[in-house]
């Protein structure tokens, strides 16, 4: 039986007197929270752990992409912080990615420290076939998709970070254990704004994702908590598996 499917808000504020607030209403509506660039340059490691004190869950979302020493060295100090889950990018390349996954093992053994997931970006889902091909990829962004998972998974990452188009084709290349984070979820009617290939939570689900990010959705909503609780229903509806409520003091 496949995982029950979580639910990711992406915590895309610049302040922390913005994220917070909004966090800890969400919380117990979404199952972890997405910490990315601009919160973190921001705000840094308070702003996690912070997260951490109202028991959230945090992925953090800086997709490392540099020489594999510095690469490795990053993903030791997102564990130094407790997340659940970091990223790099696959582009970064075996040697990269390898080292990272070592380092990151090593310093979790040495220290006593939960160990994060860590996952493989594959390809932006700003980007499209056009874009790619622009950058010198012929192939486009499902054949793409597929040979930077495949990467990942001989570099031993936990998963990937892929678009719900790529999905079916992730899992063929990593089979059913590995963990498929996917961005670009945009509820029907919903805004797309910069994203290129984006689906609805039920397509991504019925793909074979096992957590869905929503940020703008979920944010700019009226009411963000009716909005997740809605995108959370749309996830587990009718003959799929909801994961239990969250302990208290958990999300």
């Amino acid at each position: 039986m496949r995982r029950a499917v979580r639910l990711a808000f992406a915590l895309d504020v610049p302040t922390g007197r913005e994220a917070l607030p909004l966090a800890r209403r969400l919380r117990g509506t979404i199952d972890l929270v997405k910490v990315g660039k601009e919160l973190f340059v921001r705000e840094g490691p308070p702003i996690v752990r912070a997260l951490r004190r109202l028991g959230l869950e945090v992925f953090l979302d800086l997709k490392f992409h540099d020489i594999p020493a510095t690469v490795g060295a990053a993903c030791a100090q997102a564990a130094r912080l407790d997340v659940e889950i970091v990223d790099l990018h696959a582009q970064g390349g075996r040697a990269m990615m390898t080292v990272a996954t070592d380092e990151l093992r090593r310093t979790c053994r040495r220290e006593g420290l939960r160990r994060p997931r860590l996952l493989a970006v594959t390809v932006l889902t700003s980007l499209d076939d056009a874009a790619l091909r622009e950058m010198g990829v012929p192939s486009g962004a499902t054949a793409q998709v597929e040979r930077l998972a495949a990467l990942a998974r001989a570099c031993r990452m936990d998963g990937v970070v892929a678009s719900p188009h790529e999905i079916i084709a992730v899992r063929r290349a990593l089979g059913p254990r590995a963990l498929v984070l996917t961005p670009g979820i945009r509820p029907a009617g919903a805004d797309v704004g910069d994203q290129k290939r984006v689906a609805s939570p039920e397509e991504a689900v019925r793909a074979g994702a096992d957590i869905l990010v929503v940020g703008r959705p979920i944010r700019d909503a009226r009411d963000p908590v009716a909005a997740a609780a809605a995108i959370r229903a749309s996830m587990h509806g009718p003959g799929r598996r909801r994961p239990p409520a969250p302990e208290p003091g958990r999300a």
